[in-house]
């Protein structure tokens, strides 16, 4: 046996496989980044319900810095339609106000020291349609979003097969993990549309 020829097959191999792994494992923790930005997307739209979400990641200048409101205080629902902020620096609070101004959540914040509340209007049935047709827009951002993650994958499984450095049938079982995440993306981003759309039209 050429032991050389062998080992320089092996090792091939063994490359191929890794870099294999390697692209599904990126494309799987890319499409999982696509699901959180969009949970975190969705968690901002409003319901008929009071909760943090809908403000912690509203950005407030706070000493110049641009810094996210849950960084600046803590966040609690007074009760089923009343947010209730408790700033931890007196010196947050018009920068506060400013952004909950201007995030053009449609409410208007009420200052009273250091707390600021939030009272959520109730929501119109055409307000709530409105916003599940802007949240199915932010769904459907986050599939294609997911599709471009697949589309290259693809690509970089075929430049491996097309240069010699892994096999035909090791790319085609690549492929369909590949397509596997994506489906299994898809189905979780369609779920939380769902939710989300459910909570929204709830009244």
């Amino acid at each position: 046996m050429d032991w050389a020829r062998f080992i320089s097959s092996r090792s091939a191999l063994t490359k191929g496989i890794g870099m294999t792994t390697e692209i599904l494992e990126d494309a799987r923790r890319r499409m999982q980044g696509a699901v959180d930005a969009l949970n975190r997307d969705l968690a901002g739209y409003r319901t008929n319900r009071a909760s943090p979400a809908l403000v912690e990641n509203i950005m407030v200048d706070y000493y110049g810095t641009e810094t996210p409101l849950s960084q600046v205080g803590s966040i609690s629902v007074g009760d089923a339609r009343m947010l209730v902020i408790q700033l931890w620096d007196a010196a947050a609070v018009q920068g506060v106000e400013r952004a909950l101004r201007d995030a053009d959540l449609g409410m208007s914040p009420q200052v009273d020291g250091q707390t600021v509340r939030l009272v959520l209007p109730v929501l119109t049935e055409e307000r709530r349609r409105d916003l599940v047709r802007q949240m199915s827009r932010r769904v459907e951002e986050g599939k294609v979003s997911a599709r471009n993650v697949r589309r290259s994958a693809q690509d970089s499984l075929r430049t491996l097969e097309k240069d010699g450095e892994e096999s035909q049938d090791v790319v085609r079982r690549a492929l369909t993990t590949l397509q596997d995440h994506t489906d299994a993306t898809v189905g979780e981003m369609d779920a939380a549309s769902k939710k989300k759309e459910e909570e929204v039209m709830e009244v």
